[in-house]
């Protein structure tokens, strides 16, 4: 049985992160394994999702990923797990459009046959509530919101007056309730939540959170609600191939400045027949023998003194890079490879310098939202005028000291762009790429790196 549950919000802020890991607790703490989900993109909410199940948290993403592909993922990371929580994104049915659940919260909930446990912050109202939950079922009747969980009530009296209001109008239960101040705090920063691994202080958090939750929740509901979810069946083959038997190494920077990646991205590569290296730059580690690389987004800006201070990594990246290593780096890791990072208070740290600019940190974001990509070049990856769907989210600035040569051209809500920087085997640029959209990039990686590797067996 694949119990399961969609913890969904009527807005952003409204608390899912919370309710996610305070169920997660809950059961944990009663002896369940439990699996964790993030709709979207996020990869930071997740981070707090592994370190408290001990399990890699997976991304279920209904635009950048297939319906069949969605529904795999979900079945492949959920085996062994007693509970999978979902954790939404936004409210309920936002996504790609104003006009459509493409995308939302509620979509993915739909493809997975997962019934959802509505979040609905009740500041300020009683029967309103009420309201608001009949909006949320009659918007899509076709939608499966099973339960609700009421957050922010003023006392236990005044969530009784909500729970009284919703169960009668909407003939669904209310499984538990959150007053003010009755969890800690989730911190956040320019990039929302603060990675959990970052911090080192989550357990005790955790503790809290488990025992509020077991207190103020029904949890039987909430488990029999998850056990109410029909069973699936796979629709692809793209978890049921083994592993190809590596024909070379990549090598993987994952480490608290580089820690955002697809887990779906390594299990293509592997299948491809990549071996996968990982690698510290912040333990000072110098680069493995390898014949790919791969340094993901994250939080580079955090540790840039540090990292400034590999330098024989920085030499290791710079010497193979322009030898013509096949080279990914996103967001954070097309930070790392430029000439420098200027971090918000202002303090400038040099970096490899492989990419002629400089990037300068802001108050404000810079980029947010999904992206559909094209290349401008033929690449390692894909050819000229190849898609590829991504998504970009920063807060810096890339600042080129010469003419800068995108690599990608991405559309999104704002309108059409060029964007990164192409140059021998080098594909860098601010988006992160979801090879699920187009497994073939996996495929054409390995291929760049088995020449790679026959070039460099000559050189030796």
């Amino acid at each position: 049985m694949q119990a399961r549950l969609v913890i969904a919000g009527t807005n952003s802020g409204v608390g899912k992160t919370t309710i996610t890991l305070g169920l997660m607790a809950a059961l944990k703490k009663e002896g369940h394994i439990i699996q964790g989900f993030k709709c979207g993109p996020d990869y930071i909410d997740p981070s707090y999702h592994s370190a408290l199940t001990k399990r890699v948290s997976r991304n279920l993403d209904s635009w950048m990923l297939s319906p069949e592909f969605v529904n795999d993922i979900f079945i492949e990371a959920s085996q062994g797990a007693d509970f999978s929580l979902i954790e939404g994104v936004m409210g309920l049915y936002d996504g790609k459009s104003p006009l459509h659940d493409n995308g939302s919260t509620a979509e993915i909930s739909m493809l997975i046959k997962a019934p959802i446990l509505l979040a609905v912050n009740i500041a300020s109202m009683s029967r309103s509530a009420a309201a608001i939950v009949k909006g949320y079922q009659l918007l899509n009747p076709a939608v499966n919101i099973g339960a609700v969980i009421l957050n922010q009530a003023g006392s236990d009296r005044h969530a009784n007056l909500c729970k009284q209001a919703i169960e009668q109008e909407c003939d669904i239960p209310v499984i538990g309730y959150l007053k003010k101040g009755d969890v800690p705090t989730i911190p956040s920063r320019h990039l929302g939540l603060i990675p959990a691994l970052e911090r080192g202080e989550h357990q005790e958090m955790f503790a809290e959170l488990a025992e509020v939750f077991s207190r103020q929740v029904d949890l039987e509901s909430v488990k029999k609600l998850a056990q109410s979810a029909p069973d699936l069946s796979s629709k692809t083959d793209i978890f049921s191939k083994s592993f190809s038997t590596p024909a070379v190494k990549i090598a993987v920077a994952r480490d608290l400045a580089f820690n955002f990646y697809y887990e779906e991205n390594f299990t293509l590569l592997r299948q491809a027949g990549a071996e996968l290296v990982f690698f510290s730059p912040l333990a000072g580690d110098t680069l493995p023998e390898c014949d790919g690389l791969y340094i993901g987004g994250g939080f580079p800006e955090e540790f840039a003194e540090k990292l400034s201070l590999n330098i024989k990594l920085k030499a290791d990246i710079r010497s193979h890079v322009t030898q013509g290593l096949p080279t990914l780096a996103e967001c954070g890791g097309y930070m790392y490879l430029g000439e420098s990072i200027k971090n918000s208070d202002e303090q400038l740290f040099q970096m490899v310098g492989v990419i002629p600019m400089d990037v300068q940190m802001q108050k404000k974001r810079a980029a947010l939202g999904y992206r559909e990509v094209t290349s401008l070049e033929d690449t390692f990856l894909l050819n000229k005028s190849e898609g590829v769907r991504g998504h970009e989210f920063h807060y810096s600035t890339a600042m080129y000291e010469g003419k800068q040569r995108p690599v990608y051209e991405t559309s999104g809500l704002r309108g059409v762009k060029q964007e990164g920087f192409y140059q021998n085997q080098l594909v860098a640029g601010y988006t992160h790429l979801h090879f699920g959209s187009n497994p073939m990039i996996a495929s054409n990686w390995v291929e760049a790196c088995k020449t790679y590797q026959s070039k460099r067996i000559l050189m030796n």
